[in-house]
């Protein structure tokens, strides 16, 4: 499941619980959790100010593939990734390449890109990440295939445990990106998907920025 327009086009029916900015105290709490569970937590107070964090962590010519998400088109990173010159732009790469002939090809690069760069659909006070998808192609380099992940994730989505995570991509994620989808693709999403992350083993492998704003739904 990828990332729909921005929050403000949320139908009137959405819950508002989730699209509330947390509160300074429910970021630190946050923040300090995903420390604890080995996963690198960096803060920004705007989109401009992620962006420019995620530069800094992207070293010039690193081979950086990143997921389709509203978040990175609004700040800018999206357009960095794959128009700045400064990178290997793995997502252009595999839309060049032939899915009949290069197929195997295609599967290798995109499982264990060096670099991830993407969101997440809900953080939880006790530092889990939960990301939704409906083909799942995007969840096992986050897991364990890339060499490094990194995730822009605005305030909204800091939920208080897993069971509310969930509840907010059924009910809020979901409606937003099935009507992405089919406007965009002219076929329903699906919440097929579901990785929790809820502590990582390989220090400092998975970088979390918490934006200070409301990005992405």
């Amino acid at each position: 499941m990828t990332e729909p327009p921005a929050v403000a086009s949320a139908a009137p029916s959405l819950s508002s619980e989730f699209a509330e900015l947390a509160s300074g105290e429910r970021i630190a709490t946050a923040a300090a959790a995903l420390e604890h569970n080995g996963i690198r937590s960096l803060l920004a107070a705007t989109g401009a100010d992620a962006r420019s964090l995620v530069s800094s962590l992207l070293p010039d010519g690193a081979e950086v593939y990143n997921n389709t998400s509203q978040t990175l088109e609004a700040t800018g990173i999206a357009d960095d990734i794959e128009r700045s010159g400064r990178y290997q732009p793995l997502r252009l790469w595999l839309y060049r390449m032939d899915r009949e002939m290069q197929r195997r090809e295609m599967r290798a690069l995109g499982a264990s890109p060096d670099y991830v760069v993407g969101s997440v659909h809900a953080l939880t006070e006790d530092g889990s990440l939960l990301i939704a998808s409906a083909s799942g192609s995007q969840l096992g380099p986050l897991a364990s295939g890339a060499g490094q992940v990194i995730f822009v994730i605005g305030a909204q989505k800091i939920v208080s445990d897993v069971a509310t995570g969930m509840r907010r991509i059924y009910e809020y994620c979901y409606p937003l990106e099935d009507a992405r989808a089919r406007r965009a693709y002219g076929v329903p999403s699906g919440v097929n998907n579901i990785l929790i992350v809820n502590k990582v083993m390989t220090p400092s492998r998975v970088t979390a920025i918490i934006v200070k704003e409301r990005l992405g739904f």
